[in-house]
């Protein structure tokens, strides 16, 4: 084991190199973990506080010059590791192994909300984050269509949901459950039961992310998900024009009485470019999105364009993320993603979060 005055020569060497998404140094953010010094070398685990961040090779580069420049170590090695869930997280009744969970919600239907889910989930998965997403539209479910299922969701004892597996992401919807086309007849205490029991009976194992898609506007499961399950943030969905942003600023308000941080505005059906003369056409107006997030005062995480792909790739259950990775839309659903995940790592280092989940042992997952 190493000794103390090791360890400290190895933290003050690492104290130049930050985090880029959150601005601050890896040891202030205890994100150093199992240092072991042995002769001239060092070895140690870097704990991500962004599970998706796209900079892990900068900050495995970074820390062994750092180490071997600073610290006059001869050689390093540096393993990145996802962090596991909090202590808080672990105390609590719903959702204790999920360290993120991500609210994707509008005002209104028809704005491309569920494909913005699945395909934030998606690009949050590919970065190697351990994701899940919770279909919470119980009236009209659709991910199970957009995402196609290798394994379907069991129950194999009384009040245990294993999820079902989709492409790597977990994912639950009460579509598995029902007949191709049946409509779910509920009453209000129905409705509320079933997305309890999806909050509370489903076995997500450990997740670094899950995603939400809730039903449209601010009705009784909105309420329930808001008040009940352990939101880390919400990412609102809209169109450009006035008539959805009005239903935007509804959706913003309900966050806010129910003390959830919203992370930011993201604007689809954008524009559109014309495949035979390749003129840009804002179909739907333009600048919406961009605006309702400055009146609001959160960040706008980008905007994504109309292609038909989008929607011929959700129909066939691969979203375009994963069917075309290099369209403009695919682009655009990874950067909101990159910008989601980013606002999340900033505000628990902010709140202090990530400084408190560091108290636990740390290993590679």
């Amino acid at each position: 084991m190493s000794s103390k005055e090791e360890q400290n020569r190895v933290l003050e060497a690492l104290g130049a190199v930050n985090e880029p998404d959150v601005g601050r140094g890896v040891a202030e953010l205890e994100m150093v973990r199992n240092i072991q010094v042995e002769g001239g070398g060092v070895t140690l685990e870097l704990a991500l506080v962004n599970p998706a961040t796209p900079h892990r090779e900068k900050l495995e580069r970074d820390c062994i010059e750092a180490l071997k420049s600073a610290g006059g170590f001869s050689a390093a090695k540096v393993t990145i590791v996802n962090p596991e869930p909090d202590t808080e997280a672990r105390t609590r009744e719903t959702l204790r192994n999920v360290k993120n969970t991500i609210a994707v919600a509008s005002g209104k239907g028809g704005v491309g909300k569920s494909t913005t889910a699945v395909n934030i989930a998606m690009a949050l998965s590919f970065t190697g984050a351990r994701v899940g997403i919770l279909d919470a539209d119980i009236y009209g479910p659709s991910i199970p269509t957009m995402l196609y299922t290798d394994q379907t969701p069991e129950a194999p004892e009384q009040g245990v949901i294993l999820p079902g597996v989709a492409m790597g992401i977990k994912v639950i919807s009460i579509a598995y459950f029902m007949r191709r086309g049946q409509a779910a007849i509920m009453r209000g205490p129905m409705v509320t039961g079933a997305t309890m029991q999806f909050l509370q009976q489903v076995d997500w194992g450990v997740l670094d992310y899950l995603v939400i898609d809730y039903p449209p506007g601010t009705g009784d499961i909105q309420l329930t998900l808001s008040q009940n399950a352990p939101l880390t943030g919400a990412v609102v969905v809209t169109t450009p024009q006035d008539i959805a942003l009005t239903d935007v600023e509804r959706a913003v308000d309900m966050f806010e009485k129910t003390g959830v941080p919203v992370l930011g505005v993201c604007e689809t059906m954008s524009s559109f470019i014309c495949d035979g003369c390749g003129k840009e056409h804002f179909i739907f107006r333009s600048g919406g999105g961009q605006r309702i997030a400055n009146s609001i005062g959160v960040p706008f995480l980008g905007g994504v364009p109309i292609d038909p792909k989008v929607a011929d790739s959700g129909d066939k259950g691969f979203p375009i993320v994963h069917s075309h990775p290099d369209s403009e839309p695919a682009k655009a659903y990874k950067q909101i993603a990159e910008s989601v995940a980013a606002q999340l790592a900033i505000y628990s280092a902010e709140s202090g979060h990530y400084l408190k989940s560091f108290q636990l042992d740390w290993q590679a997952m």
